[in-house]
């Protein structure tokens, strides 16, 4: 074995896989016996950023190798988002990294600091970190756009296997749905275009529990359409927080509580601020944590922009990541871990 490493470890999102990201996996294949692909966002649900599931972006990647190379020489690991835990998502990666591995001490970390999202490429000091520098000038953000424009372009800048793998997905029933999303998305930040600055939205969300359950609701139109979500909106230019967050609360789930016993279960509020949490562009939501103790569950009905409103156990939340709206399954579970 003439390589220089035993594993090399190449960390992303692949969405899609495109040919600098190949050209990355090559080197790595010539510089290691094993190469250990990281699968980011892998539990997120389909959204215009995030459009293919774990296992698709495997397919993408296998099929640009010959087949002896990928099932021989490459395997992978599907990482989950751990948002607001950094932490976290480092110390389960470290760990899956060891069993992939078989906790060698001889193993690289190979990347392109691209932009910002390459934050991880510095989070593992224990491993060489190999930067592999790449004649494309573009991101996975600019085929995404030129795919669900119609724009075949993207076809250059993609590897052949890929290109058969989207044809074949835009004839799929998950193309149509993304499809609709990225127009909305469009539409939104159009009518923003002429404003002096980069607008700023400010929405507010209220996490209800009660007896164990979570009350949410799905979501009736885009974006997101048809995805779980808490019950929130935004801030109306006379209203405070709290009182735009229980308003919304009451419009979107009809719960049988009044106003002022709702606020008095108010046991903790944060700010969710992450400048990408959002596909709309910059949305900072404040979100209170409601705990109405123990007893029977409220009745809720879907009102307003949610098409249904429901009470879920908290043993099936962690079940139900991929069915969450933008980062609520996260900010659920950042306060539900607290208390």
């Amino acid at each position: 074995m003439n390589n220089k490493f035993d594993y090399c470890v190449f960390i992303g999102r692949f969405s899609p896989f495109h040919k600098a990201h190949c050209s990355i996996l090559k080197r790595a294949l010539e510089l290691a016996n094993q190469v250990v692909v990281v699968i980011g966002s892998a539990s997120a649900p389909r959204t215009i950023r995030n459009p293919w599931i774990a296992d698709e972006r495997e397919k993408m990647i296998t099929s640009s190798f010959p087949k002896e190379v990928a099932d021989k020489k490459i395997s992978f690991i599907q990482m989950k988002d751990y948002l607001y835990n950094n932490n976290l998502w480092i110390s389960v990666l470290q760990e899956k990294i060891n069993t992939a591995t078989n906790d060698s001490e001889n193993v690289a970390l190979i990347g392109f600091e691209s932009d910002e999202t390459s934050f991880y490429l510095k989070l593992f000091p224990q491993f060489q970190y190999i930067e592999h520098g790449t004649e494309y000038n573009f991101h996975a953000t600019q085929i995404r756009e030129k795919y669900f424009s119609h724009d075949v372009q993207y076809k250059t800048m993609v590897p052949d296997g890929v290109i058969k793998f989207l044809e074949t997905f835009e004839s799929s029933p998950e193309f149509q749905p993304l499809k609709e999303e990225k127009n909305y998305i469009d539409a939104y930040k159009e009518k923003w275009r002429g404003a002096p600055y980069p607008p700023i939205f400010c929405t507010v969300d209220s996490l209800v529990i009660k007896s164990g359950h979570i009350l949410v609701v799905r979501r009736g139109h885009n974006p997101g359409k048809g995805l779980l979500s808490m019950a929130g909106g935004f801030v109306n230019n006379s209203e405070k927080l709290e009182d735009a967050a229980l308003r919304e609360l009451k419009e979107e789930t009809g719960i049988k509580i009044n106003i002022p016993d709702l606020r008095k279960s108010i046991v903790d509020s944060k700010v969710f601020d992450e400048p990408t949490r959002s596909l709309r562009g910059r949305v900072i939501s404040s979100v209170f944590f409601i705990d109405l103790g123990v007893g029977p569950l409220p009745k809720v009905k879907g009102g307003d922009d949610a098409a249904s409103a429901e009470w879920i156990p908290l043993s099936e939340c962690h079940s139900l990541e991929a069915s969450f709206f933008e980062d609520h399954y996260h900010i659920i579970r950042s306060f539900i871990s607290k208390y």
